[in-house]
């Protein structure tokens, strides 16, 4: 097995390419989302066809969860690629705009010309974004790497209504960098409830928590995509 990477391993790894001045932190959000779209039109090549008959034609439609770090950011830049595919998206967003870090706050300020951010809620009733009609994917950008507690009761609870969702829809979950509520550096989870994801696409290097106690339930495929580092 390559060599696994600690969360903080990973960032000092991208702060020296950023402070040499090898690459900006827009542009690896921009990698990222090339190798993420790449993985998942890999797994699931049917998700990148169109039928040639017009009336056949399907509109594909994701759900994106960002939060509020650098991982959300990424989940913007994902967003904003698959709507100039003509997907239809929905964004949920967990967190504070004003308090994003700035390359994150640029790719949500970017996406807020193109479509709507909706908040978390502690509703209960059907909301039709989510299941009218049903996504063709899931993609979870809401923490990555650094996450280290349990998950906020929102979170929590937003996640629960996606759970009772793909029991109607069984489309696939697709995590960024690692799923929400699991250790990247030990692969425990950090809560009692939790989705688990189909595919989970990180970069650079695959990092410990993958292949730890829950990680290789938690993770499904991992997907080790190069961004220039």
């Amino acid at each position: 097995m390559t060599e696994l990477l600690t969360a903080a391993q990973m960032r000092a790894i991208e702060a020296a390419a950023i402070a040499n001045g090898e690459v900006t932190g827009l542009e690896l959000m921009e990698r990222a989302r090339r190798g993420l779209v790449e993985a998942i039109f890999d797994e699931w090549p049917e998700l990148s066809r169109r039928s040639l008959i017009p009336f056949l034609r399907k509109r594909r439609k994701a759900v994106v969860f960002c939060g509020p770090g650098n991982n959300g950011g990424d989940g913007f830049v994902v967003a904003r690629f698959l709507k100039e595919l003509r997907w239809e998206v929905e964004i949920y967003f967990f967190g504070d705009p004003d308090r994003l870090p700035p390359d994150a706050k640029v790719n949500y300020t970017r996406w807020k010309a193109l479509g709507d951010v909706h908040p978390f809620t502690e509703s209960k009733s059907r909301d039709t974004r989510l299941s009218d009609p049903h996504p063709d994917l899931w993609i979870d950008a809401v923490f990555g790497i650094g996450q280290d507690r349990a998950l906020p009761d929102l979170v929590t609870m937003m996640f629960r209504r996606v759970y009772y969702e793909q029991n109607w829809c069984a489309s696939p979950v697709v995590a960024l960098d690692v799923p929400t509520g699991i250790s990247s550096d030990t692969g425990a989870s950090l809560q009692t409830f939790y989705l688990t994801s189909d595919l989970t696409v990180t970069f650079h290097a695959a990092k410990i928590g993958h292949f730890k106690e829950d990680g290789p339930l938690r993770c499904g495929k991992v997907v080790v995509k190069e961004i220039g580092l």
